[in-house]
């Protein structure tokens, strides 16, 4: 369940960081009892970030795939020994 503040409780700063880090998910923030703003911990921000980086991995992958833009498995093997092999 989504944590939900109004915007005066960001006075208390020690508070609002121990309750992004214990939750690890966003935490929204009202306004005159309206959606304002998302507060988050590092961890949970670098978490989304790396998610949304792997959909869009995922997403380009597949368009290469729909337009016929493939390697075959051993191509790609010898490549990456060739590349990182010491």
């Amino acid at each position: 369940m989504p944590q939900i503040i109004p915007i005066k409780d960001l006075r208390d700063t020690n508070k609002i960081s121990e309750l992004c880090n214990s939750v690890n998910e966003p935490i929204f923030v009202t306004k005159n009892g309206y959606g304002d703003m998302v507060v988050m911990s590092i961890a949970a921000y670098e978490e989304k970030l790396a998610k949304i980086e792997m959909y869009s991995k995922i997403v380009e992958g597949k368009a290469q795939a729909d337009k016929g833009e493939l390697l075959d498995g051993t191509t790609v093997m010898k490549n990456l020994r060739g590349k990182y092999a010491k």
